[in-house]
């Protein structure tokens, strides 16, 4: 592992006053003490999650990612930006928030109606210094909407209750201190699957393939999605054969739609080879949040998903047919994966696509890559290495069925 990597999370034995908080609140046991106390960080077993950044009293543990001077700032430019009227701070994690957004859409469905907002989306609430509510507040912003994802389907297993016991009592001092009673406020929202009954054929492909026991038979009607038990993870919208049933944010059609013509749209910038990123929400964190940064120079298109599982070999096929000169995938490790159940779903899978381009005589145009919040620029590397061997390949020409299939 490189040195980048062990310097993602650090703790500054100087600043620390050995209280082992951060010891007791890690979720996945990557703090450790020493025999003389001195508190360490077991780097293969952080899963840059940020709860004991958050909760360090003394600001000993250090960050690559979400810092408190981060987020503040992302706040101070964004009201700058002309939005110094917008006194609405919405904190959203990336498992309830896809990047295309539909924020008001979710703020609805739990009964709150937000006009103009700051949208800062997250890996975890857990990982927000409850110092950074106190300073969003003092910046003017009057309204803090935390939505996170409901308690047993938080992706860092305690970040959830952690940051809804701190704005609790965050509250509380702001109450008070003369707040509104509602200056911060606590969603909880998690992602399902969702069906169109009008398309389900009753072939029950998903209620096999899904590793959680989430979707269950119904005799002459549509499988009962148990919402007590389904984790979003998409493995049944990608065995769907008629697309009956789907995460919202993750659609069949409209990730065509955000992919179809960028190839061409992309070359007629500087005529350079253009790349399709395929990233897991939980695999890379810098680059899915300040894209232009990896991506200056270079004809990219990043598309998250939400696990391994969904990653769908039919786009990754109808890109290259539809004028993307490579595509490459990022995913988590077996050992990294938020979503553990269903790992050998995700391996089937790659298994298709490998097959499906073996024969389509495309198999060098695909790269598929296991990546970690821990590992900072790394990749950047990859896709480096991936772009340069791309542009020693010929450029690929748009078929007319996948021309046809993108200005649908």
């Amino acid at each position: 592992m490189s040195e980048k990597c062990l310097a993602v999370v650090e703790i500054d034995q100087d600043l620390c006053s050995r209280c082992y908080v951060c010891k007791s609140i890690c979720p996945y046991e990557a703090i450790k003490a020493d025999s003389t106390g001195k508190v360490e960080i077991n780097t293969q077993d952080c899963q840059v999650c940020g709860i004991c950044y958050s909760a360090c009293p003394s600001s000993a543990i250090k960050m690559d990612y979400y810092t408190y001077d981060n987020l503040a700032k992302y706040v101070e430019e964004a009201r700058a930006k002309g939005k110094s009227d917008v006194d609405t701070l919405v904190l959203m994690c990336r498992g309830n928030s896809p990047s295309t957004g539909e924020v008001q859409d979710i703020l609805k469905e739990q009964g709150l109606k937000v006009g103009n907002y700051i949208a800062l989306r997250l890996p975890c609430a857990g990982r927000v210094p409850t110092d950074f509510v106190f300073e969003a507040l003092n910046q003017g912003v009057k309204n803090i909407i935390s939505v996170q994802c409901e308690d047993p389907f938080c992706r860092y297993k305690e970040g959830t209750k952690i940051n809804t016991r701190r704005l609790v009592l965050a509250r509380n001092i702001l109450e008070q201190l003369g707040y509104d009673a509602d200056a911060v406020r606590i969603v909880k929202f998690s992602r399902k699957a969702v069906y169109d009954v009008m398309e389900c054929v009753g072939c029950d492909k998903c209620i096999f393939i899904c590793p959680y026991k989430a979707l269950e038979f119904e005799p002459f009607a549509t499988p009962k999605v148990i919402k007590e038990k389904c984790v979003g993870c998409g493995a049944c919208q990608l065995v769907c054969p008629h697309h009956a049933i789907q995460v919202k944010g993750f659609e069949f059609e409209n990730v065509l739609k955000r992919y179809g013509t960028s190839a061409q749209q992309l070359k007629a910038k500087n005529k350079a080879p253009a790349v399709l990123a395929f990233v897991c929400q939980w695999s890379e964190f810098s680059t899915l949040d300040n894209p232009n940064k990896a991506f200056e120079g270079k004809n990219v298109l990043v598309l998250e998903v939400p696990c391994f599982k969904s990653l769908d070999p039919v786009h990754v096929v109808n890109a290259l047919e539809s004028g993307f000169d490579g595509v490459m995938a990022v995913v988590c490790s077996a050992k990294d994966c938020k979503l553990q159940e269903g790992r050998d779903t995700a391996e089937r899978n790659l298994g298709v696509i490998l097959n499906v381009l073996k024969k389509k005589g495309l198999l060098d145009r695909f790269e598929l890559y296991e990546e970690s919040p821990r590992c900072a620029a790394e990749f950047e590397q990859k896709l480096d290495t991936f772009y340069k061997k791309i542009c020693t390949l010929p450029k690929q020409e748009i078929t007319v069925e996948a021309k046809a299939q993108c200005t649908k």
